[in-house]
């Protein structure tokens, strides 16, 4: 076999490697028998969602973008809800929490979109610097406001909330040291292994392929 065959045939087997370890993750979540409540969450990213579908793969739970910063409402937040409960899935909402508002003005944000429900899993709030403003408040700073936000939205959903946190951001910040609530941590396809406390959510793929989702969704499986 000539050289430049020989290198055809290598690029080929390396095409077809890649393409089987990418189907692969496409597919991938935690084991069932570890973690038997497992789910997803989305927004307006994700666009349309077939939601009877979902239930049908395994979806126990969604968590679902309602709000960011002090102004902007996620516009599938509403029907998001409304049809993944009628779908049976269990269903929270989720914040994204910006560095350059205030907690009050969030809050604000927040508890416009959403309304006071027992039926809804604790809210979430998303603190990550991907997506963020460039602000970057001290440590001290940060955490006032945080704690603000989550005195405001806890009276008004009447439960503690749930801190997702990115490795970076935590390592910035230590949230988890200064405000004790839930954890959901993103480490993919590998247990978190950081925070002060053991993790509740874990975020465990980035790159889950389910029917009824056009494109990938992030997944997610819950310490019972």
């Amino acid at each position: 076999m000539s050289i430049a065959r020989r290198a055809l045939v290598a690029s080929v087997i390396t095409v077809l490697l890649a393409i089987a370890a990418w189907t692969a993750a496409a597919q991938w979540h935690p084991s069932r028998a570890d973690y038997s409540v497992q789910g997803i969450d989305v927004s307006h990213h994700q666009g349309v969602i077939d939601w009877p579908v979902v239930a049908g793969e395994g979806v126990d739970f969604a968590y679902i973008k309602a709000s960011e910063g002090g102004d902007n409402q996620d516009e599938l937040f509403a029907e998001n809800l409304r049809a993944a409960n009628a779908a049976g899935i269990d269903t929270g909402a989720y914040h994204f929490f910006t560095l350059c508002r205030s907690g009050a003005d969030q809050a604000a944000n927040f508890i416009a979109a959403v309304p006071a429900s027992d039926d809804l899993m604790p809210t979430a709030v998303d603190l990550e610097f991907g997506g963020n403003c460039s602000a970057r408040p001290s440590r001290v700073a940060l955490l006032r406001e945080l704690k603000e936000f989550l005195r405001r939205i806890e009276a008004h959903s009447g439960r503690p909330a749930v801190l997702y946190m990115t490795r970076e951001f935590e390592e910035a910040y230590r949230v988890s040291e200064a405000i004790d609530r839930p954890l959901w941590l993103r480490s993919l396809l590998i247990e978190p292994d950081y925070g002060a406390r053991p993790w509740r959510i874990w975020q465990a793929s980035n790159l889950r392929r389910i029917r009824g989702i056009e494109g990938r969704v992030d997944w997610n499986a819950i310490r019972q």
